[in-house]
Parts: C-alpha cells; sequence; structure tokens
C-alpha cells in the first residue's frame, strides 16, 4: 500500500495564503486601477464648476426657504442662557421654599397634631413682671445701706436675678435676692432684660464648678468679655466640641469651655453628691483673700465657700453665717468618758462648725465664726489676722473645740 505524499497537501484556507517572494525575484510594478465605466451622482448633476463661486452669501429665505433664527448659529447660545437662566431661577425659588417659606407654613398646616416636629415649645416666663432684674457683673456686693463703707451682707452673682425695689441715692438702689435678702447694690450693675434668666428659652443650663471660668467672644482664640465665679448659672442654646454658646445679659452671647461646668436641662435642679465633691469645694478657697461675706476665689469668706460649694453640689443654703447655723441636722458629739472632752473622730469631713469668740464670756452663745471639717482634725477657717482663708489643724482639748456652739451636717451621703 502507497502512503500519502503529505508535502503535497494543501492547507483548507491556503487560497487565501499570501504568497511569499522568492529571493532574487523581480516584482512586477503596482498600476492604478482605471474605472472602466464613470459613476454619476444625482446631486452633483446641476454643478457647473465653472460658474460656482465659493464664499458667496445666499439668501437662506430664497435659496432654502430658512428664516433668519432658522439660519442663524446664535438662536443655540441664545437657547443655551435661557436655559440656565430659568435652572438658576428654579434653583433659588426652591431654596426659598424649603428654608425660607416651608418653615412658616407647615406649623401653620399642622398645627394641633402631636407630631413632634410640629409641636410649638410651650413658654413659661418666669420674670416678665416688672420689677425683676439681672446682674451683669461677676460679683456685686450686697450691702446694708447705700454706702460703699456699709457692711457687706452677701454677694450676688454674674446673670442673677433679682427683684427690684426702688432707687436710693449714692447711685445705689435697693434689691431683694431670690432667697429673701433685702439689700443695697449698684444701680448700674443691673439691667432689665432678662431672657438670659429665663429657663424655657433655652436648650442647656450650666452651672460653673470651677472657681471661676472665662466667657469669650469666640469658641478659639476670642477675647475675654467676663470672668464669672463658681455657683454661676448660665444658659446656653449650642453645644459643639468642649465649648458652649451662652446667653449673656443685654442679648449678647459668648463662649464659655465645658470643663468645670456642670450641663442640666433648663429647669433641672443639681442632684445631691456625697460630702467629698462638697470638700473639693471648699478646698479650692484655701488661700483666698478674706473678705466679708465674700463668696468668689478673689474675696471669700467660709460661709461664702460654704454656700457656693453646696449650691453645685445639690445642698440648697442659706447664704449668711445665721442662716447656715440653722440648715441641715445638728451634731453632738459624745465626750470622752475618760477626760470629757469631744471626740474630734465624731466631726466627719463637710460638718460645719460655729464657733465663739476667742474672748467670749462665760455662757456666750454668740457666733463669732464658722469652719468647715475638710478632714479629720483639720478645719477650713479664717486665719488668726483674717485675711486669708486657710487650713488649720486641732485635736481634743483645744481651744476651738470649747468654742464650739453647734455642728451641722448638711450632706446625708458620708465620704466615700
Amino acid at each position: 500500500m502507497k502512503r500519502r505524499d503529505k508535502t503535497g497537501k494543501k492547507p483548507l484556507f491556503g487560497v487565501f495564503e499570501k504568497k511569499k517572494p522568492v529571493v532574487g525575484e523581480e516584482i512586477p510594478p503596482k498600476t492604478i486601477r482605471h474605472l472602466e465605466r464613470t459613476v454619476k451622482l444625482p446631486f452633483l448633476a446641476d454643478m457647473d464648476e465653472g460658474k460656482e463661486q465659493y464664499g458667496t452669501t445666499e439668501d437662506m429665505q430664497d435659496k432654502w426657504g430658512l428664516s433668519e433664527k432658522q439660519a442663524t448659529l446664535n438662536v443655540v447660545r441664545k437657547r443655551r442662557i435661557v436655559g440656565l437662566a430659568i435652572a438658576f431661577a428654579s434653583f433659588i425659588l426652591l431654596l426659598v421654599g424649603v428654608f425660607y417659606i416651608l418653615p412658616r407654613v407647615l406649623p401653620g398646616v399642622f398645627k394641633g397634631t402631636n407630631i413632634e416636629l410640629f409641636v410649638e415649645p410651650v413658654i413659661n416666663l418666669e420674670y416678665d413682671e416688672p420689677e425683676y432684674r439681672v446682674v451683669v457683673d461677676s460679683t456685686v456686693s450686697l450691702m446694708a445701706l447705700p454706702e460703699p463703707d456699709a457692711r457687706r451682707i452677701a454677694e450676688v452673682l454674674f446673670n442673677e436675678p433679682v427683684k427690684f425695689i426702688n432707687d436710693s441715692k449714692n447711685g445705689y438702689c435697693k434689691i431683694e435676692t431670690m432667697d429673701g435678702l433685702v439689700g443695697y447694690v449698684k444701680s448700674s450693675s443691673l439691667i432689665e432684660q432678662m431672657d438670659s434668666v429665663e429657663p424655657d428659652m433655652h436648650q442647656y443650663k450650666l452651672i460653673v464648678s470651677d472657681p471661676s471660668k472665662n466667657i469669650m467672644t469666640h469658641a478659639s482664640n476670642g477675647t475675654l468679655i467676663k470672668k464669672v465665679m463658681m455657683n454661676t448659672v448660665l444658659y446656653a442654646d449650642i453645644k459643639r466640641e468642649g465649648v458652649y454658646q451662652v446667653s449673656l445679659p443685654g442679648g449678647n452671647v459668648g463662649w464659655i469651655g465645658s470643663s468645670g461646668v456642670i450641663e442640666l436641662s433648663p429647669r433641672a435642679a443639681t442632684e445631691e453628691v456625697s460630702s467629698r465633691y462638697f470638700v473639693s469645694s471648699v478646698l479650692t478657697f484655701v488661700n483666698a483673700r478674706y473678705i466679708e461675706n465674700g463668696m468668689s476665689i478673689d474675696g471669700a469668706s467660709v460661709n461664702g465657700a460654704v454656700y457656693v460649694s453646696a449650691e453645685i453640689n445639690g445642698i440648697t443654703i442659706p447664704r449668711t453665717m445665721e442662716g447656715q447655723a440653722q440648715a441641715g441636722i445638728e451634731i453632738i458629739p459624745e465626750p470622752d468618758a475618760v477626760t470629757g472632752e469631744i471626740m474630734i473622730d465624731q466631726i466627719l469631713p463637710g460638718d460645719i462648725l460655729f464657733l465663739s469668740s476667742p474672748k467670749k464670756d462665760p455662757g456666750d452663745k454668740e457666733i463669732y465664726e464658722m469652719a468647715v471639717c475638710t478632714d479629720t482634725g483639720t478645719l477650713f477657717m479664717i486665719s488668726p489676722a483674717r485675711t486669708t482663708v486657710r487650713l488649720r489643724n486641732f485635736s481634743s482639748g483645744d481651744d476651738i473645740c470649747n468654742r464650739i456652739i453647734t455642728i451641722r451636717r448638711i450632706f446625708s451621703a458620708r465620704v466615700t
């Protein structure tokens, strides 16, 4: 059987293969293919090459039946400008509708419904009577008489509401504090505009718990508006990270840092905490300058320090030493069975001691000064020179123990 010669086999698509030229073989020149029959195009039939003049102006109305508006490209540009103007006007109308018209129309449409978004907040004004005023200075001395050298009864703080009674001499006016103290303050330290102290007009109630805080014009890198003291009450509407925008007397606003500030709802009261927080607040006044009935780090008294420290820690207490001697419950320490002297370990941190004069007569029960127990055997009280408030150690049998008239405990919780 003869084998088939595979060398002569052609591939299936061999007819389409391009024949490779052989080296040395002469390559025939390429020729131009001529159409044997010319093609006539209909739209070229009426063209006369000899007479046609390119670039000449044509009458589009006569030639093509087009109007001037249809024949120019400026119409497209005008239409584009008109379209952009309409789109811009629509966008402006949309913004006005969303941010101006709807907020004014929708509350009226949904008035009386239970939809929270459209429920109008109820504003009950606390200080809408004409006799109310608000304090505009950091601290203002409340004097017994309308004279600068009169006895200081107490102090009132920035943004504190008071009742105006009448004008007096020497630029003073007579007022009554909200806790019932009556005295005289400088008329220039009060204004009538009360929006800054109306709880229902604001979102947050802030109580300063640091010895002092600064209110600034801006949230950062602002200038100082006012230095406010411990227990100053402010109201805020804007809260950002680390700062609040607070309402100020007279309709102005300022910014205060969130550290050293207690945030509450507008009508909430401060909750009572352990007495150790009260002691911690009192200790911030150590070595402060002594001022009779002063209530700030710039000038403090023991009763003033007790008042603001108790208030920020949830205890309402009078401002005066006489009123504080009736606050809380009385503590009567038991004497030592052998020596008969007071055992000072029964006097707990946070207890308030009311003392008679060191030069008292026998049986004298008039309160001369007061002290706060900050630790066993340690008292916060006026220095002997009566220039500062400071700490003093005592023990059983000391003269202080013999001067104790009463001991009051205003906190129900012991130090933990």
